[in-house]
């Protein structure tokens, strides 16, 4: 998991949950933590609300666009969601290799 955290970029805006990136990587105690929360995810297949839900915000790409195609999206999801998928799919990834 530190590996995941360090690998984040610095100096991003913050997720739906309000935490910059940043921050958790001064994490200290709170990576055992994101480790038992991790577990739990992993044993329960149940992910918690903050990790599910997404904030998308339509950008104009065009003064007064009137199109789909005129605009672009961001989503911004918590960064702690984030590097939880980041390790799940490397996990699963070593398990597909490994059967391969």
């Amino acid at each position: 998991m530190e590996k995941v955290i360090k690998e984040k970029r610095n100096r991003k805006t913050t997720g739906d949950d309000d935490v910059p990136g940043d921050e958790l990587k001064f994490l200290g105690g709170g990576l055992k933590i994101m480790t038992k929360l991790i577990d739990t995810i992993h044993e329960t297949g149940e992910w918690p609300k903050d990790f599910t839900e997404v904030t998308v915000i339509a950008l104009e790409k065009k003064p007064q666009a009137t199109k789909c195609s005129d605009h672009r999206t961001i989503g911004l999801i918590a960064h702690t969601a984030k590097i939880v998928t980041k390790i799940f799919r490397r996990k699963f990834e070593r398990k597909i290799k490994s059967v391969l």
